[in-house]
């Protein structure tokens, strides 16, 4: 069993940052695939980055691609996500996730997501 707990969203104008973080506590918490997932309001969730357990393999999203970037901590159980140059259509709910397979072209539908956390992009 894994917990996530998302934090950092918030209101930003386009052009503009934010870093998300992720805690995460459990059960296989050092060896344990994580990443983000979003849902903008009227579409389905999708997969936007994640990361393997040692930080050794990566996924983005091409739309994301040159302007996200996902990290692990230290200790391998926090996650973070850093969005610069965001843009209206980056508005969503951002949810952690863990527990997944990850190449640098897929993600498999993960098994344990945090609660999500609002990111708003103004024009």
């Amino acid at each position: 069993q894994v917990q996530l707990v998302e934090s950092g969203g918030g209101l930003v104008q386009a052009g503009g940052s934010l870093r998300l973080s992720c805690a995460a506590s459990g059960r296989t918490l050092n060896s344990i695939n994580m990443g983000w997932f979003r849902q903008a309001p009227g579409k389905e969730r999708e997969v936007v980055t994640a990361i393997s357990w040692d930080g050794g393999i990566t996924y983005l999203a091409e739309s994301v691609k040159g302007r996200f970037t996902i990290s692990r901590g230290i200790a391998k159980n926090t996650v973070y996500l850093q969005m610069n140059s965001l843009k209206p259509e980056d508005t969503a709910v951002y949810y952690c996730t863990a527990g997944f397979q990850v190449s640098d072209s897929s993600v498999t539908p993960p098994r344990y997501w945090g609660q999500g956390t609002q990111v708003t992009v103004s024009s």
